[in-house]
């Protein structure tokens, strides 16, 4: 009872923002990737705070890229807004993502598929594949973890219909207690899949629900347009609409998480993972449907998450004391060889008689 009261949520929170749609590619569709593209996580500790205002990320190189339809990846039908900028950082606990995209300010408090949203992918199974978000070849009532064995893609999607700009969302003490993905108090819900039509929250699966699941991410949102901080949920709509402006996502997670049912991607200093980010905007006033998003690419970016560069270049420095310790040790060394062979001089040499002056 408990396993089909699980099901029924996580279809619910699917079908509430569209993510349940079909996928209806082009008929004829083909990828022209550049699978040499990079985004760099640099060791940066103590320079990233998830408040919506990107300062903290101007010093940070990133990657720009085309936004292109996920299902259909023709130049000519690219998001008109113009192009995604990605950049990355990391602490050495953490992994930090920040994403930058022109778009005139819009919001419907209660609607995510009136408002932008965004999502990322990440490559769990050796066999998982961009294309159709991890390539199982099995129907939605015949997917497991077993039949879908290596195409396993790590999700994490954020509707920003009902959080307040600035304000952190995602993991939380409520719904990580419960074990799963979810996030009750906006949508920036952490989940995984085997392909566009078996997708769950973390902890919940086609048979089984696992409690030791938990939504790792945080993140919030904020749009240039926007003239102060402190927002609460009585500004809303916290701006006029359709302002010029450029959105900002700012996301960040444990670069390894406690997972054990291979629902997370795992990050390692020094090693590279596969990632994509997709982008939804109710284009013309329109509202979004699940499929009907963007994508930085058509293939899998690279993500690398970097060593800190200072230990790479470090030289090691001969101490100035070098020298002198070397001689000081060799001075003590000889003195006490001297006084060792003086030592056994004298012990060898004569007694001399004592003669009283009496007896001279």
């Amino acid at each position: 009872m408990l396993g089909r009261v699980s099901s029924l949520v996580t279809i619910l929170i699917f079908a509430q923002t569209g993510i349940l749609n079909s996928h209806h590619e082009a008929a004829h569709w083909s990828c022209d990737s550049n699978t040499d593209t990079h985004v760099q996580a640099h060791f940066n500790p103590g320079r990233i705070t998830l408040d919506g205002q990107v300062d903290d990320w101007k010093d940070i190189d990133g990657s720009a890229f085309s936004v292109l339809p996920a299902l259909d990846p023709d130049a000519d039908k690219a998001y008109n807004g113009g192009k995604m900028t990605v950049k990355a950082s990391h602490d050495g606990k953490d992994v930090f993502f920040m994403l930058q995209v022109d778009g005139d300010y819009t919001y419907s408090e209660g609607y995510s598929n009136k408002t932008a949203s965004v999502a990322f992918m990440f490559q769990i199974g050796e066999n998982a594949s961009y294309h159709r978000m991890g390539g199982c070849e099995e129907e939605p009532d015949t997917c497991t973890s077993k039949s879908c064995k290596g195409h396993e893609v790590d999700l994490m999607h954020f509707s920003i219909g009902k959080a307040i700009p600035g304000r952190l969302y995602g993991g939380n003490l409520l719904d990580n207690s419960e074990g799963n993905g979810g996030d009750r108090f906006s949508h920036l819900v952490d989940l995984y899949c085997w392909n566009p039509h078996c997708r769950y929250l973390d902890g919940y699966g086609p048979s089984v629900n696992d409690t030791s699941a938990q939504n790792d991410w945080k993140g919030t949102w904020w749009h240039s347009s926007l003239t102060h901080s402190g927002f609460i949920k009585d500004d809303s709509p916290y701006s006029s609409s359709n302002q010029s402006g450029a959105y900002y996502f700012e996301f960040s997670r444990p670069l390894r998480t406690m997972d054990r049912l291979q629902q997370d991607a795992q990050f390692t200093i020094g090693k590279t993972s596969k990632m994509s980010v997709a982008f939804w905007y109710p284009m013309d006033g329109k509202p979004w449907h699940g499929s009907g998003h963007f994508s930085i690419s058509c293939d899998w970016i690279l993500l690398d998450i970097l060593p800190d560069s200072s230990e790479l270049t470090k030289v090691p420095q001969r101490s100035s004391w070098d020298a002198a310790t070397a001689f000081s040790l060799l001075f003590s060394v000889v003195a006490f060889c001297i006084s060792i062979f003086v030592g056994h001089r004298v012990s060898r040499t004569k007694n001399i008689p004592f003669t009283p002056m009496s007896n001279l």
